[in-house]
């Protein structure tokens, strides 16, 4: 069982984790309306590709956690196939393993 400490921790790396993701989104929002007025430049492109990416990782990640017993089966998942996890979580898990 985790102490009250690593509890903490954990929430608040994840709320990092969480702010960065919904600045990742502004920005991708923002580069989408330019994109309907001018043309986006080759690092605008990839940028946008990249976050689109992510958010379509996200989703099969959420589904399964919305499963009968997804909250068992998505760790299992996770150690399997990391690439289910968004780019900004993956560079979390990385720090972690070092």
């Amino acid at each position: 069982m985790k102490t009250k400490e690593e509890i903490n921790e954990l929430v608040l790396r994840n709320k990092k984790i969480l702010l960065r993701e919904i600045n990742n989104s502004k920005e991708l929002a923002n580069l989408l309306g330019k994109s309907t007025y001018a043309k986006l430049t080759e690092e605008e492109r990839i940028k946008v590709k990249k976050q689109l990416l992510d958010i379509c990782r996200g989703i099969p990640a959420f589904t399964i956690f919305m499963l009968p017993g997804g909250a068992i089966l998505l760790p299992i998942l996770i150690k399997l196939i990391p690439d289910l996890l968004p780019s900004n979580y993956r560079k979390n898990k990385n720090t972690e393993d070092q």
